[in-house]
């Protein structure tokens, strides 16, 4: 048995946006240099286009393997749209939704890249996509990430997708593998792991913390130049653009967020920019998944590419603002910033219905 053990790959990780893969390269650089360059990456395809991190990321060498994931939504397969319908009563809907587990794990199985009990440690971030209920329906243990910084604490979704007789829910999940709830609930999910439980109201027995600010502490300047590798497409451009942004004074970063409608989304920061502009030059970050084409819309201000998560301008010490400005994302990693403004839930009550941000007010 021991054989067989040691015969299986280390560690292997399924990240569905950049965040998750800069995640990732932070725990893959904590662990001894002889343990590195043996884990396989998997970049799925669901909601993000990773352009050519994969080949970065392999010029790397931290990775053994760079796989990509043709994921598919439960839109994809029709045959999944019947169980879904609301039949008029819990019990009704409960079997549907033991139905359709079942069978999206079924229809997913063919797009899975890699044959995952090959692997002794599997990480996965977003367990409430269809990797989730693959895993589970397959009975393959794993260890779950929160899919954001802290997104726990804005966004409980596991509480807030099973509304009304949750417990219940979670019971057939966890203990029975009827139903899947995602986020520690899954009956083979080993546990999840987080920012910093204490900013979660409903803690799960199964979360356990790691602190990304420990991580990002202990890294060495070699580790951050490996990091700035796989994620800065152009890094001369990107020090020429931050040593001109040093000669103009004052500077306001503008953080943009998937919000609402495209129009809705471009209303929503032509009024911030507005707002900051008399406090010094506005720089533009786009989020990685924004498909909001901000350097048509806004050529007038200075941009970075979407692709950098906001974290790598950390690696700069060059680069300095006057104030970081974000509607929700969480802006605790930042340490280029003197101030850093986090408009919320209550700036967003003025673009559309409270009821679309205020999730956890719901649970």
């Amino acid at each position: 048995m021991k054989k067989r053990e040691n015969a299986r790959r280390p560690r292997i990780y399924v990240c569905h946006t950049y965040y998750h893969v800069y995640v990732t390269f932070l725990k893959e650089l904590k662990l001894p240099k002889s343990q590195q360059g043996q884990a396989v990456l998997v970049l799925s395809r669901l909601s993000n286009n990773f352009e050519s991190l994969k080949e970065r990321v392999e010029n790397t060498g931290l990775f053994r393997n760079v796989v990509e994931f043709d994921e598919k939504r439960e839109d994809f397969f029709p045959e999944l749209a019947e169980y879904r319908k609301d039949t008029g009563s819990f019990i009704g809907n409960l079997c549907n939704r033991i139905r359709f587990t079942r069978k999206y794990a079924q229809l997913e199985a063919p797009f899975v890249p890699v044959e995952f009990r090959e692997y002794q440690e599997i990480y996965v971030y977003c367990d409430s996509d269809p990797i989730g209920y693959y895993l589970n329906q397959q009975k393959i243990y794993y260890h779950a990430l929160e899919d954001g910084l802290n997104c726990l604490k804005n966004f409980d979704a596991a509480r807030y997708d099973n509304r009304g007789h949750f417990k219940l829910k979670a019971f057939l999940s966890r203990k029975l593998n009827l139903i899947f709830v995602q986020n520690g609930y899954g009956k083979y999910c080993l546990d999840m792991e987080v920012n910093d439980i204490s900013a979660i109201r409903y803690p799960c027995p199964r979360y356990i913390e790691q602190p990304r600010q420990e991580l990002v502490d202990r890294l060495t300047e070699e580790d951050k130049q490996i990091i700035l590798k796989a994620f800065i497409r152009d890094k001369e451009g990107l020090e020429r653009q931050i040593e001109e942004s040093g000669r103009m004074g004052d500077k306001i970063l503008i953080l943009t967020d998937p919000l609402c409608t495209l129009d809705v989304r471009e209303r929503i920061f032509r009024d911030i920019i507005k707002r900051y502009e008399p406090e010094g030059t506005v720089f533009i970050k786009p989020h990685p998944r924004d498909a909001l084409n901000y350097r048509e819309l806004f050529p007038e201000y200075p941009q970075f590419d979407a692709t950098v998560p906001m974290e790598m301008l950390n690696f700069f010490p060059g680069l300095r603002f006057k104030k970081a400005v974000a509607v929700l994302t969480e802006i605790k990693a930042i340490r280029f910033a003197d101030e850093v403004v986090r408009l919320g839930e209550d700036f967003m009550d003025a673009y559309e219905d409270p009821l679309i941000h205020r999730q956890n007010e719901q649970i």
